[in-house]
């Protein structure tokens, strides 16, 4: 039994507290929950005032930030790619994900996506601090999920000793592929 019940909170830095709330509140109906402003970091007592703001993402989930008025300006991790370091939130359906991808596309927000990864399907966009959001809705069924969770350690051990990709799980981007594939050649029709 793990001694972790689950994540209390991730925090993450923003440019502006009011305009990250207002997007997380207004594009993804997260609810602004509480706010805490202090001049004296709780942790160490450096003087740094700062404006953390807490949003419900659901399920108990709870995403963080952080305004740093005094601080160098936020950047990012030049050495990763942005597509790898972001925020993923769960959404019912399929039709819940279109309706975030319509409510992202009337903001003008730049949407990529949808994206089929074979058990789940995603859209991917910026929130106005740079941080990269994805909404996946799930596809996947019990027993492709089982098979995953199956051959995980072997993927890890095979990666962990050539860092090629092992082909255990080949069959769910070829599963997306043909997806993908059925899907222009009906809209040609």
């Amino acid at each position: 039994m793990s001694i972790l019940k689950r994540i209390h909170h991730v925090a993450y830095r923003c440019k502006d507290a009011k305009e990250t709330v207002e997007f997380y509140r207004d594009l993804l109906d997260m609810d602004f929950q509480l706010a805490f402003a202090e001049d004296h970091v709780p942790s160490t007592g450096e003087y740094d005032p700062y404006m953390h703001v807490f949003l419900d993402a659901g399920a108990g989930n709870v995403l963080a930030f952080f305004e740093l008025p005094q601080q160098k300006d936020m950047g990012r991790d030049q050495n990763t790619p942005q597509w790898v370091q972001h925020i993923a939130f769960e959404v019912d359906d399929m039709d819940a994900l279109l309706a975030v991808k319509a409510r992202a596309e009337a903001r003008e927000i730049e949407i990529v996506g949808p994206t089929d990864h074979g058990i789940f399907k995603s859209i991917y966009f910026f929130d106005p601090n740079g941080h990269r959001i994805e909404c996946a809705v799930n596809t996947g069924t019990e027993e492709e999920l089982a098979e995953l969770h199956r051959v995980a350690p072997l993927m890890l051990e095979e990666w962990s000793r050539t860092k090629k990709a092992p082909q255990h799980a080949a069959w769910l981007h070829e599963k997306a592929r043909a997806a993908h594939t059925a899907s222009k050649g009906s809209s040609k029709s």
